[in-house]
């Protein structure tokens, strides 16, 4: 039998399936299971937990919606170990604030604490290839736009900086948060059109701010790094709120 939870009175009753799929992910952690490695057959699982094939099999589509394991047919199938990819995190995890109506002051607060201390901390760590990557996506926007699509295009490449300076910060959960960040600062600009109309000083001042940073990336200066992405957070928090609020003006004025 799958292993009882502690539970609060007003909190749901988890059903049976769901109760074993928790059972199994603690029964995978235990033994060190690794992607890639097979899971006990069915019948194996209906004797390991007590439980009817129906159940078992139930909470294997669960483990399978969840991304957390994989299953082949034929030859050499089975059920197996699933590494789950940052994508499909993303992703799950964006459905949970899909209702949220999330604003851009949301999104700075937690850009104002975690991004500065980021910078910091990578101040004279990276190598010259990652340096060279960031100069290189700075690149990508070197002019001002001449579109709308051109500008959509700068804003999402501008949050790209952002991510792949979080690659290097060697701290899974700090990179996966900051690029979830990010990416859903991207999809909230996209979806709202807060790239239009083009702005001018938000372009500018942002690369400005990112080829500065590099420098004091470059240079070691971790003071210099925290107090350049403080002022880039503050700066694009109150730029991008000055775009939401004419995108709320059009939308009543339409």
């Amino acid at each position: 039998m799958p292993p009882a939870t502690t539970r609060s009175k007003d909190e749901p009753r988890l059903s049976r399936p769901v109760q074993v799929a928790e059972a199994i992910k603690t029964w995978v952690v235990e033994h060190g299971l690794q992607a890639g490695d097979r899971l006990p057959s069915e019948p194996e699982l209906i004797e390991r937990f007590g439980m009817a094939k129906g159940t078992i099999r139930e909470a294997m589509r669960i483990l399978e919606a969840q991304g957390l394991i994989s299953t082949r047919t034929g030859p050499g199938g089975g059920s197996f170990v699933h590494e789950v990819s940052k994508e499909r995190a993303r992703a799950l995890l964006g459905n949970y604030f899909y209702f949220k109506n999330l604003t851009i002051a949301d999104i700075y607060q937690l850009r104002r604490i975690l991004e500065p201390e980021m910078a910091a901390s990578l101040a004279g760590r990276l190598s010259d290839a990652a340096l060279s990557e960031l100069e290189a996506n700075i690149a990508t926007y070197s002019e001002p736009s001449s579109t709308l699509e051109e500008e959509r295009d700068y804003h999402i490449r501008s949050l790209r900086f952002h991510g792949l300076l979080a690659s290097h910060a060697g701290n899974a959960m700090l990179a996966f948060l900051i690029d979830f960040i990010v990416s859903m600062l991207a999809d909230l600009t996209v979806y709202r059109h807060l790239y239009s109309p083009p702005n001018i000083e938000l372009w500018e001042r942002g690369r400005d701010h990112q080829e500065r940073l590099v420098q004091a990336l470059r240079e070691g200066d971790a003071d210099a790094a925290r107090t350049i992405m403080q002022s880039h957070m503050q700066i694009a928090q109150k730029l991008m709120e000055g775009q939401e609020a004419q995108m709320m003006r059009r939308f009543i004025t339409e």
